[in-house]
């Protein structure tokens, strides 16, 4: 029955044979998924999630653990190639008029609002200046919740300011997340393959089909190579392009 499943979802899958390159995205999207969870497992070996020693497990993996610094800077980069991604999915599909497979547009809102939550509490967790800073900013949004706001937010902290319990909390709910966002990604695709992919015409796709093995596997991968190719680059000669140079300074409340 597994085997079905694969077949049924990744060889013998009817799809329209006029498909353009937008339509890559979401295979694009998957992979930076994979990607993001096998760097972010490594590097959840050799990352410390204390005040005192988060800043430095960075440093002590940039600079003491084999090919370490290749591990942030594709964990780094791949973060914001995946929204790359996203923004050109969502955008695709907003133009073509896949809001209309109600059930899909539903859970892709879904896993658009955890990736983003995945992402904050990331972005957090090396505890450099600019993390402190976006931690207290987007947590202190929640504030302006009528008469609940400031218990809410120092529910959230777990405490009276972000603080170590902050800090353990998010990379607790940042180790979970991206497996919950690879449930909702199979449910994603569940529902689509209820009702098949659009494509540029707008017309029936029923009335021009394809299998998807050879013709639309190596399209993808075509797409994998392309995408790795840029992240490799990136995290090899511009690693720090995307980031915040504030970062590079260890969070201090002050």
């Amino acid at each position: 029955p597994i085997l079905k499943i694969i077949n049924n979802s990744l060889i013998d899958l009817p799809t329209p044979s006029n498909i353009s390159s937008w339509w890559n995205f979401g295979s694009l999207l998957g992979i930076c998924l994979m990607t993001q969870i096998a760097t972010g497992l490594f590097l959840a070996m050799h990352f410390t999630a204390d005040m005192t020693l988060a800043f430095s497990s960075v440093a002590h993996i940039c600079r003491d653990v084999n090919n370490g610094w290749l591990l942030r800077n594709l964990h780094a980069n791949g973060a914001s190639l995946f929204f790359i991604c996203i923004y050109l999915h969502i955008g695709r599909g907003l133009y073509y008029g896949s809001f209309l497979f109600k059930e899909t547009w539903n859970i892709g809102v879904a896993l658009l609002l955890l990736t983003m939550a995945t992402a904050f509490v990331g972005y957090v967790l090396p505890w450099g200046q600019m993390s402190f800073w976006g931690a207290t900013v987007i947590t202190n949004l929640l504030s302006a919740t009528p008469y609940i706001g400031t218990n809410l937010v120092q529910w959230i902290w777990g405490g009276f300011s972000v603080d170590n319990a902050t800090l353990t909390r998010f990379f607790t709910f940042h180790f979970i997340l991206p497996f919950i966002i690879l449930g909702a990604t199979a449910m994603h695709l569940l529902f689509l393959h209820e009702t098949g992919s659009s494509n540029p015409t707008g017309l029936n796709s029923n009335l021009d089909k394809v299998q998807f093995h050879t013709y639309f596997s190596y399209k993808d991968l075509f797409g994998f190579t392309i995408l790795l190719l840029v992240l490799c680059t990136i995290s090899s000669f511009f690693p720090n392009t995307l980031g915040d140079p504030d970062n590079f300074t260890p969070a201090n409340p002050l």
